[in-house]
């Protein structure tokens, strides 16, 4: 329906003065309200068919929780942080971290289904194929729900990348403008997949090439990380600052392109008292050095400027650009701003990559580990990881080898269903043999990646339980594993939900103390007297209220 704006506001404003008699009942001021709705929808952006998922449907009723699978724990760092792979749909884990990583993590990278119609899109456990006539947008539906939790997880400074093909690119991006904000888009980088022959998803041209979106929280605080450059060979000239500063080359002081200043026009006098201009320097006219007067002086005083003849006898000035130091004189290693353009990286070879881990090709279009970690590696800021289309695990890995290369402690959290038993047969064993370095059956794989794992399911506690208070509690424990990256044993990390457990803790002290170092404890357990002078020593937490307060609430139960 197409209405200009005058007339959009004068079927409005007769709906108001309708709505405002006496003369109709309550089923044509429910039709009323929502004629009033539509013409009050959005005039400009993705618009689609809202579809409700089976999942959501089945939130109604029951509360998700996430249960701990013990035994699929992997601890190879003694006190060192937990990663964690969360099983089942990513819906409920989204609304699960929600509640312990709200504004906590830096980087969001996913690769979901690409909507080829070829069946690779499952919605409400039935595979969606070019045929159905909802297909685009169950594929929208789907993606905007799990977009706005994302957002709400990112911290300030912040990013996500998300993976896609043609097929949906051009909805992803109205949808992502929607979610995130246009004014917080970064770029649209477009991956030339580095393999022999291109692809053949087009009857008419060869494709190469896929998407990676990319968007901020808040672009006022985000700031990417540069990338080596890459003709450092260029670098052959020396001078007695080689061993701080490294080798150099020679760029003109001249240049027309930037914006001309008078200020920036000025003359140069030459050893043997020639004049110089910049316009001498170059072919265009009003030209201008790059560098002010009084940063030329600043270059004669430190080594960073040459006088010399070009090869017509013409005095040229020029700037030495050094490998390891910037123009103001600082010792860093030189970088470039990255392209958006990424035109390395195969899927052939992450394909490989799986097979030799393996021994078998069990998952199709893995995305290259060093693609996934060239991502990663572009925020500055970057602590927290997470991908909720896991997929085969490739996020992990790029993880784990980036914390190797450069020393770095982050944590990855991922989330993938158990199609296919994708993530017990492929995401799981995957992890843990690159981090212990040793496959299924026991053969070397790798070197590993020292690290920590925890493997959670969602599950379900019904709104309808008795004790509902009991029941969440049981659950309590994953919450704050996730939260604060730790494990409970007992040992070192204690939880405590009553003040009988919090007694006995006390009872057992002498024998506790040598070990424990944190103790998060239920807000009504109040420590008396003795006891905050027993553990004024180790970290005490508060568990948080907002863990299942508000389902409480709802069905008017307290902890």
């Amino acid at each position: 329906m197409n209405l200009s704006k005058q007339k959009r506001e004068r079927l409005l404003n007769f709906i108001k003065e309708l709505k405002s008699s006496d003369s109709f009942d309550e089923k044509s001021l429910i039709e009323l309200n929502e004629i009033e709705n539509e013409l009050n929808g959005k005039k400009y952006g993705l618009v689609w068919e809202e579809h409700e998922e089976d999942v959501d449907v089945q939130m109604r009723n029951n509360i998700p929780v996430f249960t701990e699978v013990k035994d699929k724990e992997v601890q190879l760092v003694d006190g060192g942080g937990y990663n964690f792979l969360l099983e089942g749909d990513n819906l409920h884990s989204l609304y699960l971290l929600e509640k312990t990583h709200k504004g906590k993590i830096d980087v969001i990278y996913i690769d979901p289904p690409y909507n080829t119609g070829r069946n690779d899109f499952v919605y409400n456990d039935d595979k969606i194929g070019e045929d159905d006539g909802f297909r685009h947008s169950k594929w929208i539906s789907f993606m905007e729900k799990r977009l706005r939790m994302a957002s709400k997880l990112m911290s300030e400074k912040g990013v996500i990348f998300i993976s896609i093909d043609d097929r949906e690119q051009a909805n992803l991006k109205l949808l992502c403008d929607e979610v995130f904000s246009s004014t917080n888009f970064i770029c649209e980088f477009i991956w030339t997949n580095n393999e022999g022959g291109g692809g053949s998803d087009s009857k008419f041209i060869k494709t190469k090439h896929e998407y990676v979106l990319c968007y901020s929280k808040d672009i006022n605080n985000f700031h990417t990380k540069n990338v080596p450059i890459e003709d450092e060979e260029r670098y052959r000239l020396e001078d007695e600052y080689v061993n701080e500063r490294g080798k150099y080359q020679l760029v003109k002081l001249s240049s027309a392109s930037i914006q001309y200043s008078t200020s920036l026009d000025y003359e140069i006098k030459m050893p043997d008292g020639t004049i110089v201009h910049p316009v001498d320097n170059t072919d265009k006219n009003r030209a201008c050095w790059r560098w002010s007067k009084k940063k030329l002086q600043w270059g004669l005083d430190n080594g960073f400027i040459v006088y010399k003849k070009d090869k017509k006898q013409q005095w040229q000035v020029y700037t030495k650009q050094y490998v390891n130091c910037d123009k103001d004189g600082n010792i860093v290693k030189r970088t470039k701003t990255p392209l958006a353009l990424i035109d390395k990286f195969s899927s052939t070879q992450a394909s490989n990559k799986l097979i030799e881990l393996f021994g078998d090709k069990r998952f199709n279009y893995p995305k290259p580990v060093d693609l996934i970690k060239w991502l990663i590696d572009r925020n500055v800021v970057c602590n927290c990881i997470l991908d909720f289309f896991a997929g085969s695990g490739t996020t992990a890995q790029a993880v784990l080898e980036l914390n190797k290369e450069d020393g770095g402690n982050r944590k990855f959290i991922l989330c993938t269903n158990n199609e296919n038993q994708i993530c017990e047969e492929v995401t799981m064993p995957r992890i843990k043999t690159v981090i212990t370095g040793k496959r299924a059956d026991g053969s070397k794989y790798s070197e590993g990646l020292t690290a920590n794992l925890k493997y959670f399911k969602t599950d379900f506690v019904s709104k309808n339980s008795k004790n509902l208070s009991k029941e969440l509690t049981k659950h309590v424990k994953e919450l704050i594993e996730l939260e604060w990256g730790v494990n409970i044993d007992k040992k070192v990390n204690l939880m405590v939900m009553t003040e009988e457990e919090l007694d006995k803790i006390e009872a057992n002290w002498d024998k506790l103390k040598t070990t424990v170092k944190s103790i998060y404890r239920a807000r009504q357990v109040v420590y008396t007297g003795k006891q905050k002078e027993l553990f004024k020593n180790i970290n005490n937490y508060i568990i948080p209220d907002y863990y299942f307060d508000d389902e409480l609430k709802e069905v008017g139960e307290n902890w």
